[in-house]
């Protein structure tokens, strides 16, 4: 029989990952599932020489594709160009879970602690995009596996119990469709033993294929006369009289405006650099569960899953019944290290499957069939934020830091108003104006990101008490509370 945690409380207290639990993944492709497949477009040529235009948008994942979609919806007549370092989708954009947020600051706990008093308007936009993503799917005949299933965040421990309950009531004053759920209740929606309650959101929260997404937003793009550039890596940007030149692999292009939607990959802005960090993210994903297993889940509504401790998981169905499990661990490497060979992490690997049999008993023997790992742009917020640069002719935004599927099209719709000069609603809100405070340089980086990791995973063994440094954090503005 499989070994259980020995804490009354913290579900994952115990032995350390077994050989039962390496095997799981032991055969598992290397690669993110997403990423592998038949749907997968033919590669673009990269740039050739040199080129210009009115506009180029540095980035192919999910916020450069919809800021380039939008540019030529706002003018048809912009000349477009996008250029991206490897292929449309393969950075965070086609390594993430696929949860699609109508949520602007990583969740309502997060934006409250920063931006209280603009919270109904930052909910109100945050609604208005995850429905306007919707409509755009549908116009745009993007093939994404969209399912509008609500979100289930799960307390494992009493105290969070608590905290779904303060959530729920602030969700409702805003409008939100939830409903909180006891033990017994969350137990009917996915049968685990690790339950002890659930906040069941069913408004703006939804499910997808997050490659497919950005595969089919760049043929809408396409269509409507953007061109797009792989394996186009910048090195630089330059003022250059009225305009900008974007230096790149293969050439340059000169353009009236630019706008840089890097995420985790280096910035040619220091602005940006300060503000942005790599941290890399684990994801297993199981085989197709037959019809059996989904019975002994349950699990009929397909709802988005993650629990609520410092140190969360996040799961979900694909479209074929595999189950994505992904999370818990969160890993700096010194002096932004971002290398293709830190995708790979046994030790995660075995954690994350560890903590899914112990979390789905009834799905021992289960088999994982593709491993990954990718960097998030974390900033110290917790979620995006902008500026401008080189006389307002460059815009940037990064710093998502997770649950940036939903928020990536309402950032890269702030990018191009800032560009733009266009005052609305979300250009004067204090989420745009006001940017997150910078991370210190290296070696300090490298121990304040450390300590704050340790001190989160504290928190998390001792019922959720926050000590002196996550407080401290706190009061300076750059706390941990999504």
């Amino acid at each position: 029989m499989r070994r259980r945690a020995t804490s009354p409380t913290w579900p994952w207290a115990g032995p350390e990952p077994d050989a039962r639990d390496r095997r799981s993944f032991a055969d598992a492709a290397p690669r993110p599932f997403w990423l592998d497949s038949p749907h997968a477009p033919a590669a673009r040529p990269p740039l050739g020489g040199h080129a210009r235009a009115d506009l180029v948008v540095v980035g192919g994942g999910l916020t450069g594709l919809w800021a380039a979609l939008q540019a030529k919806q706002v003018d048809p007549a912009l000349d477009v160009l996008l250029v991206e370092a490897t292929s449309v989708a393969a950075g965070a954009t086609g390594r993430s879970g696929g949860f699609v947020s109508s949520s602007l600051t990583h969740g309502l706990a997060n934006g409250m602690s920063r931006f209280p008093e603009e919270m109904p308007l930052l909910e109100r936009l945050g609604r208005q995009n995850f429905d306007r993503t919707v409509v755009a799917v549908g116009q745009f005949e993007v093939d994404c596996d969209l399912e509008q299933t609500g979100d289930l965040a799960v307390a494992l421990e009493p105290h969070e119990a608590g905290w779904l309950a303060e959530e729920a009531r602030m969700l409702d004053d805003l409008g939100h469709d939830v409903e909180l759920l006891d033990g017994d209740a969350a137990r009917a929606e996915l049968a685990s033993p690790l339950y002890r309650g659930a906040l069941w959101q069913r408004s703006g929260a939804a499910i997808v294929d997050p490659a497919k997404l950005a595969w089919g937003l760049a043929r809408a793009a396409e269509s409507l006369g953007v061109r797009v550039h792989e394996r186009t890596a910048v090195t630089r940007v330059e003022e250059s009289g009225e305009a900008v030149t974007v230096r790149a692999q293969g050439g340059s292009i000169r353009a009236r405006q630019a706008l840089l939607a890097t995420g985790a990959y280096r910035s040619p802005l220091p602005a940006v650099r300060r503000r942005v960090v790599p941290v890399w993210d684990y994801v297993l994903v199981s085989e197709p569960l037959d019809a059996a297993r989904m019975n002994a889940l349950g699990w009929r509504r397909r709802q988005g899953v993650s629990d609520v401790a410092n140190r969360f998981h996040y799961y979900r169905l694909t479209a074929g019944n595999r189950v994505l499990w992904g999370g818990y661990d969160a890993i700096y490497h010194f002096a932004n290290g971002i290398g293709e060979q830190r995708a790979q992490r046994d030790a995660t690997f075995a954690r994350l499957a560890q903590h899914f049999f112990r979390t789905f008993p009834q799905l021992e023997g289960v088999r994982f069939t593709h491993r990954w790992g990718g960097p998030i742009d974390t900033c110290s917020r917790f979620f995006a934020f902008y500026g401008t640069s080189r006389g307002g002719r460059i815009a940037y935004t990064a710093g998502h830091t997770g649950l940036g599927i939903g928020a990536s099209r309402f950032a890269a719709r702030v990018a191009l108003d800032l560009l733009a000069g266009r005052e609305t609603e979300a250009t004067r809100s204090r989420l745009v104006r006001r940017r997150p405070l910078p991370f210190p340089p290296e070696p300090l980086r490298w121990a304040v990101i450390g300590a704050t990791r340790a001190a989160l995973a504290r928190a998390d063994r001792r019922q959720g008490r926050r000590g002196l440094w996550l407080r401290a954090l706190d009061r300076l503005g750059a706390g941990y509370n999504s």
